[in-house]
């Protein structure tokens, strides 16, 4: 089979290109049997599911590193991580960097919050100093094995210092090397159109779609036309699969069974398919010791 397409590569047609959030190897595998050409390894999704708690810092590096891991082993679509802040300072930042590029990291996202971090799209979020960040950004462009593992910056200053300010911070990190730009939380579409026609000249630039949250939904489509080159949709997998769940358990409280809810979830033989348990089996018979009698 024909490897897939390198993220720098799908960034270079003008076609938009789409990332599902994924949180563990089973959701990244869904992401890409549907057909996607990359996936989004989501610290908050990782939140959600791992420890049934908010994205407000609790994950470490090495357990995001850990699910990479295991995400890239599965797949072959090339995975975007969440590195949040790095984990702390520029130091952590080249630890980082180093852990999730032996992981199979794609890109690697940071961020200009302090630690511990919150979700871009909750309140009370505080920053680091413009010039911290840069250092960042340059630690991470540093320490990178492959020019081809791509640094994506990402402002969170529109929640706290306003848009201009974020613009501003985004245009620094583009100046110091940053492949990628990503102005979280725009509360508007005017302000999204803002972002790209200042800083679309500057790298490729990155939208982020929360169900519910401060920035209005757009198709990728939309997105594509406003001059967007990556959209992310980080917790949209976990939060069809947990209203999935929901329904799921209150049937079965309900009705003691699963028989009313069959028709809305894999049976055994195709849960089996899709995880290629046959095809494992095959293999490993490969190396079993013939019977010499």
């Amino acid at each position: 089979m024909n490897a897939p397409p390198t993220l720098n590569q799908q960034l270079a047609d003008e076609r938009i290109v789409v990332a599902p959030g994924v949180f563990d190897a089973l959701s990244a595998l869904l992401v890409e049997r549907a057909g996607f050409s990359a996936a989004y390894l989501s610290g908050a999704s990782i939140a959600y599911t791992r420890f049934g708690r908010p994205d407000i810092g609790l994950v470490g590096m090495s357990e995001v590193a850990d699910t990479l891991a295991l995400v890239t082993d599965r797949v072959d679509i090339p995975v975007i991580v969440d590195a949040d802040t790095g984990f702390g300072n520029a130091l952590n930042v080249i630890r980082t960097v180093r852990a999730f590029e032996r992981a199979g990291a794609a890109a690697i996202q940071l961020e200009d919050q302090v630690s511990p971090k919150r979700c871009g799209h909750l309140a009370g979020k505080a920053l680091v100093a413009a010039d911290e960040m840069v250092g960042k950004v340059k630690a991470a462009l540093d320490t990178r094995h492959d020019a081809h593992t791509l640094v994506i910056a990402r402002t969170d200053a529109i929640a706290v210092e306003g848009l201009d300010a974020a613009l501003e911070r985004a245009e620094r990190y583009a100046e110091a090397g940053a492949d990628m730009l990503f102005v979280e939380a725009p509360p508007t579409l005017d302000d999204m159109r803002r972002v790209t026609e200042r800083l679309g000249s500057k790298a490729p630039l990155m939208a982020n779609m929360v169900e519910g949250g401060h920035t209005p939904m757009a198709s990728a489509a939309e997105l594509e036309a406003m001059g967007f080159s990556l959209v992310i949709f980080p917790g949209g997998t976990v939060r069809a699969l947990a209203h999935a769940a929901r329904d799921y358990l209150a049937s079965l409280k309900t009705h003691g069974t699963t028989e009313p809810f069959n028709e809305r979830m894999f049976d055994f033989d195709a849960l089996t398919g899709l995880v290629g348990t046959d095809e494992m089996l095959a293999a490993g018979k490969r190396y079993d010791g013939e019977d010499e009698t």
